[in-house]
C-alpha cells in the first residue's frame, strides 16, 4: 500500500471561508506596507555601501573567531564568509570580510582597515589582505534601483505569459497572488529587521517563480475542466481543480520546506536570510495559489464556450460565497 499524505478524491470547499481568507490577505498586505514605510528594511552592505576585504592565510578559516576579533571595533554590519575555489591549494585559505560604510565617510578609512587587519592577526598571524574594494553610496543606490527593476520586470513578463496562455482573468489572479507573496515577504523582513541584501532579491525572484509554478498547475487543471465540464458552476469547477492538484501541491511544498528547514537550521548565518526568505515564500506562495489567485478569477468570471442562460448557477459570484 502506498503512503498517501493527502487522501484521494478530496472534496474540500476552499471557498467556504473565502471572505475571511481573502480579507486576511488584504489586511496582511496593508500591514506589510505600513511596516515597510514606518520601520523600513534593514539593508545590508550591498545596498548601504561598504568595503570588502579579501583575506588569505596559511591556517584554516575560523569565521566565528574572526567575527569575535572584529566585534570590539564596533564597525556595524560585518559579514564574513569563507571563499571556496577548486584552484586553491591546501595552504591557501581565503575569506571575504565585508564592512558597512561608516557614517560621514565615502568608504572605510585606511586606519580602520589597519585596525581590522591587526585584530584578525591576533587570531591568525599569517593572515594578509591581498585586496580591498569599496562600494560607495552611488553604486549601492544603483543596486537598489536594479533590484526593483528586476522584480517588477519579472512580474510584467509573467503577466504577459499568463495572459497569452490563459484568459486575462487568470493573468490578473496570478499577478495578484505574486504581489501578495512579495509584499508579505518584504513585510516580515521589515517587522523582524532581518538583513536585506542582494541575496534576498534572488530569494524574491525564486519565490515569484515557485509561486507562479504552483498557480499555473491549478489554472491549467481549471482550463482542462472548463472544457470538460461545460455546465459546472465556476465556483465548483475551481474547487474541483484545486482538489485534483492538492496532493501534488502538498507533496511539492512539503518536500521543499523539509529541505529548506534543514538549511535554515544547519546552514549557518551566511545563507540564513536567503533560506528564510524562500521558506516563508513557499508557505505564502502555496497559500496564495489556493486562496488568492482562484478568488480573483471567481470574482472576475471566465468566458465559457456555452451560453450562461442555459445554467442559472453558472453566474455564481464572489459576493454569494458562504463566509
Amino acid at each position: 500500500m502506498r503512503l498517501r499524505i493527502v487522501p484521494e478524491n478530496t472534496k474540500i470547499d476552499f471557498f467556504r471561508a473565502a471572505k475571511i481568507t481573502f480579507g486576511a490577505s488584504i489586511l496582511a498586505m496593508v500591514l506589510s506596507l505600513v511596516l515597510f514605510f514606518v520601520m523600513g528594511l534593514n539593508f545590508g552592505i550591498d545596498f548601504k555601501g561598504g568595503t570588502t576585504i579579501r583575506t588569505e592565510s596559511e591556517s584554516a578559516i575560523d569565521v566565528a573567531a574572526y567575527r569575535d576579533a572584529i566585534a570590539p571595533l564596533e564597525l556595524g554590519d560585518v559579514v564574513i564568509t569563507e571563499v571556496f575555489d577548486p584552484s586553491f591549494g591546501d595552504d591557501r585559505n581565503v575569506a571575504s570580510v565585508r564592512i558597512q560604510a561608516q557614517e560621514g565617510v565615502e568608504s572605510v578609512t585606511a586606519e580602520t582597515i589597519a585596525e581590522v587587519e591587526a585584530a584578525l592577526q591576533t587570531v591568525d598571524p599569517t593572515l594578509t589582505f591581498p585586496s580591498v574594494e569599496s562600494v560607495g553610496p552611488k553604486v549601492s543606490g544603483e543596486l537598489i534601483q536594479s533590484a526593483i527593476f528586476a522584480v517588477l520586470g519579472s512580474l510584467v513578463a509573467i503577466l504577459f505569459y499568463i495572459w497569452l496562455r490563459f484568459e486575462w482573468q487568470f493573468a490578473v489572479g496570478a499577478i495578484a497572488a505574486l504581489v501578495h507573496d512579495v509584499t508579505l515577504t518584504i513585510g516580515i523582513f521589515a517587522a523582524f529587521q532581518i538583513k536585506f541584501d542582494l541575496a534576498i532579491i534572488a530569494a524574491l525572484l525564486t519565490i515569484v517563480g515557485y509561486s507562479i509554478n504552483d498557480t499555473v498547475v491549478v489554472f491549467d487543471r481549471a482550463r482542462e475542466n472548463l472544457r470538460k465540464f461545460k455546465t459546472m458552476p465556476l465556483r465548483d469547477l475551481l474547487n474541483l481543480s484545486a482538489n485534483e492538484t492538492l496532493s501534488r501541491t502538498v507533496m511539492t511544498s512539503g518536500t521543499t520546506l523539509l529541505a529548506l528547514l534543514a538549511l535554515l537550521v544547519l546552514g549557518g548565518d551566511v545563507i540564513r536570510g536567503f533560506v528564510f526568505a524562500i521558506f516563508w515564500g513557499v508557505i505564502v506562495g502555496t497559500y496564495s495559489s489556493i486562496y488568492v489567485a482562484k478568488n480573483i478569477v471567481l470574482m472576475l468570471g471566465v468566458k465559457r464556450d456555452w451560453d450562461k442562460k442555459d445554467d442559472p448557477k453558472a453566474g455564481t459570484q464572489f459576493a454569494n460565497i458562504d463566509a
